[in-house]
């Protein structure tokens, strides 16, 4: 099973069977079966039927809505399966600050470590490029998680923990592109679009293996409640940021996979975005990366990336249910 993407202006997305028809001008840009679909993505100005969307509901299939350039705008999803029994555990543990402290040293251990684990890959590979002092800011703070006592402090924790790989992340980047640093709000260069993009593909697809299982996807333990923020889906994408959607920006970047013509910047404003046959491109190499299975040294079994979201998301469920510890995702063991 696989995502599919919708991308093309003006088309228009009907049903007929259990199968999915992409159109445009009469002409029939794609057919599918609705069993071969995880998720659907619609970017821009792309129709759907309400006959599309009752078939989607059918096969518990979400839908996702964003900008052309990627920007999450909402999801509609189907009622089939609201564990309440889970949901109702959930905001319970919430009110337990302790538990919220334990879960977000996890997280937080989880994310620097995963970043720690790209540098020390990289470094493997271009021992020319010295990245030790990086890796030691991100040690030194990686060893204060344990001893924290609060989630501002953790928050503290992660984000000069952030400051410091990112400046690291900036000499990964080789070949013709440059990195300012992050900018998110909008992505000015060509690297930051493709983090931006990254990071939405991942948050939209834990986002939606949370609302499927049965979670409530805006009460999250690391990241505030925050009115519209689905804080959950923040906390659990955490640990994947850097072994999925920074690993995948270097390799296409590195790889020269994708070249300053690739992109366009908004005329409104300095923001730049991917053209849209590289996004097309983009989506390509985003699904052969977490679909390509490894082995994960944790348990030595064969797994892909997106099974590993949802790996995750059962652990979640875990941890709140039954009180054992969280372990977050790590690639190498």
């Amino acid at each position: 099973m696989a995502n599919l993407y919708l991308t093309e202006q003006n088309s228009i997305l009907r049903k007929t069977g259990d199968r999915l028809i992409v159109q445009k001008n009469e002409e029939t840009l794609l057919d599918v079966q609705c069993h071969k679909i995880e998720a659907v993505l619609i970017f821009g100005n792309v129709q759907f039927t309400t006959q599309v969307v009752h078939e989607l509901f059918e096969h518990g299939i979400e839908m996702a809505i964003l900008t052309r350039s990627g920007r999450l705008i909402g999801q509609i999803t189907s009622p089939a399966t609201k564990n309440i029994a889970l949901r109702i555990e959930q905001f319970r543990k919430y009110e337990d600050e302790g538990f919220r402290t334990r879960i977000s040293r996890e997280i937080v251990a989880g994310k620097i470590g995963n970043c720690l684990q790209l540098l020390r890959n990289f470094s493997y590979n271009h021992p020319d490029i010295d990245l030790g002092e990086t890796a030691a800011g991100l040690k030194a703070k990686l060893a204060t998680v344990a001893g924290a006592t609060g989630i501002e402090q953790l928050m503290g924790i992660e984000g000069d923990a952030a400051k410091t790989y990112f400046q690291g992340f900036g000499r990964m980047v080789l070949g013709d592109f440059g990195f300012p640093g992050r900018r998110k709000r909008p992505p000015t260069d060509p690297v930051n679009a493709m983090l931006s993009l990254s990071y939405t593909m991942i948050f939209n697809e834990i986002s939606s293996l949370l609302d499927g299982l049965g979670f409530d996807p805006y009460l999250g333990y690391f990241h505030s409640v925050t009115y519209g923020r689905q804080s959950l889906a923040a906390d659990l994408m955490e640990e994947f940021r850097a072994p999925v959607a920074d690993r995948l920006t270097l390799r296409l970047i590195n790889d020269r996979i994708f070249s300053a013509d690739d992109f366009r910047e908004n005329p409104g404003g300095e923001a730049v975005y991917f053209k849209r046959e590289a996004m097309k491109r983009y989506f390509a190499e985003y699904e052969k990366m977490i679909t390509g299975e490894f082995t994960l040294k944790e348990t030595g079994e064969q797994t892909t990336l997106r099974k590993c979201f949802r790996r995750q998301a059962e652990k979640m469920a875990a941890v709140i249910r039954d009180d054992v510890a969280y372990v977050p995702f790590r690639p190498e063991g």
